[in-house]
C-alpha cells in the first residue's frame, strides 16, 4: 500500500525485453537502501525489485501490467516517480493508493495559473471508472485532488513544488499518464451496479 506521496525521482538505464515481460533497471537515490522483494510504485504501478547492483535495481513488468498502464512507453533516460511501500503506524498524508493502475490518460490541456498549473486528463470510458469533484486521484503515483470532474475528463491542480519533484516538469500535451481512480469510491460504485 502506498499514499501517493512521491518519495524520489529515478531514472530508466535499461530495458530488457524477454518474451512478454521487459525486465527494467532504474538508478535513483534510494538503491542503496532497497532490498529484493520490496515493492516500489514507478509512476504508480506497484512492481517489485528483482535484482540490485552497480546502484540500479530491476523490477519485472509482465505483460498485463504493460497493456493497463504506460509501462511500455517507457524509454532509457525517462524520469518517473518513486515511492517506496508506506509504514504501518506512518502519517497518511496523500490517500490509500495500492499501486494497482486501473487505465491510463492523455493530458489533453496544461494551463498555468498564477501560483499553480491545471492540468486536464481525458481517459477512455469504456472501463466505468469515475472521477467526483473533490475526490482522490493517483497520476503517475501522485495523489491529487480531483477538480472539474466531468465525463471521462478531470482536471489537477499542481502546486510548485509537486511539479519540481514529480515528473510533472516533463508532461506535454499528449503525455500519457497512469490512473488509479479511488479505492474507496471503487467499491462504492460496484456496490451501487449491484
Amino acid at each position: 500500500m502506498f499514499t501517493g506521496i512521491i518519495e524520489t525521482l529515478g531514472e530508466i538505464k535499461n530495458i530488457l525485453q524477454e518474451n512478454t515481460n521487459l525486465h527494467i533497471s532504474i538508478k535513483s537515490n534510494i538503491t542503496s537502501e532497497l532490498k529484493i522483494d520490496q515493492s516500489i510504485a514507478h509512476n504508480g504501478v506497484c512492481l517489485t525489485v528483482v535484482h540490485i547492483e552497480n546502484g540500479m535495481y530491476t523490477v519485472t513488468a509482465i505483460d498485463e501490467t504493460i497493456q493497463k498502464t504506460n509501462v511500455g512507453n517507457w524509454k532509457i533516460n525517462d524520469i518517473i516517480n518513486l515511492e517506496r511501500a508506506m509504514k504501518l503506524g506512518n502519517r497518511l498524508d496523500g490517500h490509500i493508493v495500492q499501486g494497482h493502475v486501473d487505465q491510463t490518460a492523455t493530458c489533453i490541456s496544461i494551463d498555468p495559473q498564477n501560483g499553480s498549473t491545471i492540468f486536464t486528463f481525458k481517459y477512455n470510458e469504456k472501463f466505468n471508472n469515475i472521477t467526483i469533484e473533490k475526490g482522490s486521484i493517483s497520476v503517475n503515483g501522485v495523489s491529487l485532488t480531483v477538480i472539474n470532474s466531468k465525463d471521462n475528463t478531470f482536471s489537477v491542480a499542481i502546486i510548485p513544488y509537486t511539479i519540481e519533484h514529480t515528473n510533472f516538469k516533463q508532461f506535454k500535451i499528449g503525455s500519457k499518464a497512469n490512473l488509479e481512480f479511488d479505492v474507496i469510491g471503487k467499491y462504492v460504485a460496484r456496490l451501487m451496479q449491484q
